[in-house]
């Protein structure tokens, strides 16, 4: 009788190598991993071979890189998204598209189960089993990483055991994910918030003091909130993202060094290398404060933060991000224009801005003779704005 499939989303790490072998000999299933490129490519390479070679029965890899960039980025990117301020959604924001092809891909192959490598005091079991409910909430989704109860050591241990080759050593500890949005960095020596993460630890990113002694300068074009250009060339997406990386990567900037506090509850020292991310949120939310009415602004501030949030929290697909990209659509036609980056020794600086659609006004501005402002009608202004507060404060004194 033939076994039943599950459809493992497959990286190559530690835990989803160690799954493979864990699925086939503890659950009894034929084991189809999908390897999901969402622009890390150039670590794909062996990742088909090395899942045949530990037991997988199939191997799969979607190239999605495109896809992530236009239907994913560029949604976060016109959102600000950083959660906490800070952290540009790294792994968030693949999450619910692996989420995607691994519920089309169990369709495909008639798979009862899929699976994932989550441990469980991780956010990502989050995203992926909400994300495949809402896509599909009739199949069923294994965590083996979670189940088997077993600690990192234990999982190096097992994967020397049955010959499982992984990236991940006592000696060599860090946990690795990365994107074309950025990389993220866990575990050995990081996980103590006192100690400073060593230069091992990044890829893509050079220390600041070890950073180029000029500046650069770069000029980013956007067409309603989109990227589309790096000095005048225009180009796609992924290349763009890639660049921006690249540039901002060799000037030391993009290291997010953060508490965070996870959805599940416990606060957990967070690495990143986000050159690229960081540098196109800065640009874009430059040019926003150049074109959007100042009421619009503010509201969408919050926005924002809330979008980074439900990303984060794993709710993609959920009714509320969906309506709020709808709100957020409606401001980006005007974010349309150029904004000019210093890169400088790990820093990078919004030093120019301009768009045809910009709400600056240099008559309304500039305090030269040029100066079109009516400052009578301030007065009158000042009285009417503020009459609610003087009129509190005659009650209150006689009270």
């Amino acid at each position: 009788m033939a076994r039943e499939k599950v459809v493992l989303a497959y990286s190559g790490g530690l835990d989803t190598s160690v799954a493979i072998r864990w699925l086939a000999d503890e659950e009894d299933l034929d084991v189809i991993t999908l390897a999901v490129d969402v622009g890390q490519g150039k670590y794909l390479a062996d990742v088909k071979e090395k899942a045949l070679a530990v037991g997988a029965v199939e191997s799969l890899v979607a190239d999605v890189a495109e896809e992530f960039a236009r239907e994913f980025v560029t949604k976060a990117l016109a959102a600000n998204a950083l959660y906490e301020g800070k952290y540009p959604l790294v792994s968030s924001l693949s999450r619910p598209l692996i989420a995607k092809c691994l519920v089309e891909a169990a369709h495909e192959h008639d798979a009862a189960y899929v699976a994932h490598g989550c441990t469980g005091k991780g956010n990502d079991q989050v995203r992926f089993e909400v994300s495949i409910a809402a896509l599909d909430p009739e199949i069923e989704v294994l965590a083996p990483a979670r189940d088997w109860d077993m600690t990192r050591d234990d999982s190096i241990e097992y994967a020397k055991r049955h010959n499982i080759p992984v990236p991940i050593t006592k000696e060599n500890p860090y946990s690795i994910d990365d994107n074309l949005w950025g990389r993220t960095i866990e575990c050995g020596v990081l996980e103590d918030p006192w100690t400073e993460p060593p230069n091992d630890a990044f890829e893509l990113t050079v220390a600041a003091e070890d950073a180029p002694d000029e500046p650069q300068y770069v000029v980013v074009g956007f067409e309603g909130g989109v990227p589309v250009s790096i000095g005048g060339e225009k180009m796609s997406l992924v290349d763009l993202v890639d660049k921006m990386a690249e540039i901002g990567g060799a000037h030391g900037f993009g290291r997010v060094d953060m508490i965070e506090n996870r959805l599940v509850g416990i606060k957990s020292r967070e690495v990143y290398e986000v050159p690229g991310a960081l540098a196109l949120i800065k640009a874009h939310s430059a040019l926003e404060d150049l074109t959007l009415e100042r009421d619009l602004l503010h509201y969408k501030a919050g926005v924002d933060a809330k979008y980074a949030e439900l990303v984060y929290y794993g709710l993609w697909y959920s009714p509320l991000k969906e309506a709020l990209d709808g709100f957020i659509a409606t401001t980006q036609p005007a974010v349309t224009g150029e904004v000019r980056l210093k890169f400088y020794k790990g820093g990078c600086s919004v030093v120019g801005r301009r768009s045809d659609a910009s709400l600056y006004d240099y008559d309304l501005a500039t305090y030269e003779p040029a100066d079109t402002f009516s400052h009578d009608s301030a007065r009158g202004f000042i009285e009417l704005f503020g009459l609610p507060v003087k009129v509190w404060s005659k009650k209150r004194k006689g009270q």
